[in-house]
């Protein structure tokens, strides 16, 4: 299925431009709409994914639980769900927005640049999980501390493309956490 992304102002109000989802990421990438999502499992266990060696962006790493974009008139909350059941074969519930404005742009990657005003959500995750092994290669339910820790070990801060290869976690999941890792999730 080919998807599509819409391209958004600094305030997130969409443009009336849209794009092919690989097309939208290139040395010319303009803010276009996006979102992450953390889930927990009902014992708040932290659902960590490590990215399909088969993705186009940033593949083999570890990052968040699930990200993507909504497609042009699609709700951040309904491709939440979406990406979900594509990529983890899973359902989520209680949806929250924790962070609504965060905007970042990646540094490129093989020439490709994510530049996304992306909300920050949390979920609890509502089914059992069958990877889709070309979006995620391996998960871990981590404590949320544990995650902390972790992704501030990897000191890699993406600026020197060689060494890029020797990163764990995605670019925008560490950048993400000075965000909500003081948020009650």
């Amino acid at each position: 299925m080919q998807e599509f992304v819409y391209f958004v102002d600094k305030n997130d109000n969409p443009t009336g431009e849209i794009a092919e989802k690989i097309q939208a990421h290139t040395d010319k990438t303009k803010l276009h709409a996006a979102f992450s999502c953390y889930i927990f499992d009902n014992k708040g266990n932290f659902l960590v994914t490590k990215r399909s060696e088969r993705k186009k962006v940033w593949p083999g790493l570890w990052t968040n639980s699930c990200c993507g974009h909504p497609m042009p008139n699609e709700s951040r909350v309904d491709a939440i769900v979406r990406r979900v059941a594509v990529e983890l074969g899973a359902k989520v519930k209680d949806i929250k927005l924790l962070v609504p404005e965060y905007m970042y742009k990646t540094p490129a990657h093989e020439g490709i640049i994510e530049h996304e005003f992306c909300p920050i959500y949390s979920a609890i995750i509502d089914s059992d999980i069958a990877l889709n092994p070309n979006e995620v290669s391996d998960y871990k339910w981590i404590s949320w501390q544990d995650f902390l820790d972790e992704i501030t070990k990897d000191s890699n801060n993406y600026s020197d493309p060689e060494s890029a290869d020797t990163a764990k976690w995605s670019w925008w999941c560490k950048d993400q956490q000075r965000f909500i890792k003081s948020k009650p999730i």
